[in-house]
């Protein structure tokens, strides 16, 4: 998980999301633990109390719970909720992007050109073999 700390999106919600992509992704199951709030501190470089709060939304969204003694787990239903968060945070993007260029004057041939170059410049290989 790549954390930029100068980043425009908060730490804590660059945690969260890069939690969300694991578990949609099929890096952490239900039922796996995810790192330590201490252990994630140490590998992300950042304050635990900032990962404390990432863990909180998580817990929140229903995509990880409390198991006391034991740590965060990923709930059952995780996976498809984070599968479903990410279709709809990729969708809000896309719109974004649409809109920007759209009040640039630009149709919609010229966005779907950006779009499909943009997609054959992604290294597809960073998916954890899924290319659906």
């Amino acid at each position: 998980m790549r954390i930029e700390p100068n980043g425009a999106v908060p730490i804590f919600q660059q945690l969260v999301d890069g939690v969300r992509s694991a578990i949609a992704a099929g890096v952490y199951r239900p039922g796996d633990l995810i790192p330590s709030v201490r252990a994630q501190a140490i590998a992300s470089l950042v304050n635990p109390n900032t990962v404390q709060r990432a863990y909180e939304e998580l817990e929140r969204q229903g995509l990880v719970a409390s198991k006391k003694g034991t740590g965060m787990i990923v709930a059952a239903s995780a996976q498809s909720v984070a599968q479903n968060g990410a279709a709809k945070s990729i969708k809000s993007a896309l719109a974004q992007a649409i809109a920007l260029a759209r009040d640039a004057g630009m149709g919609r041939a010229s966005i779907d050109k950006i779009y499909r170059a943009v997609c054959n410049e992604t290294d597809w290989s960073e998916t954890h073999g899924r290319q659906s």
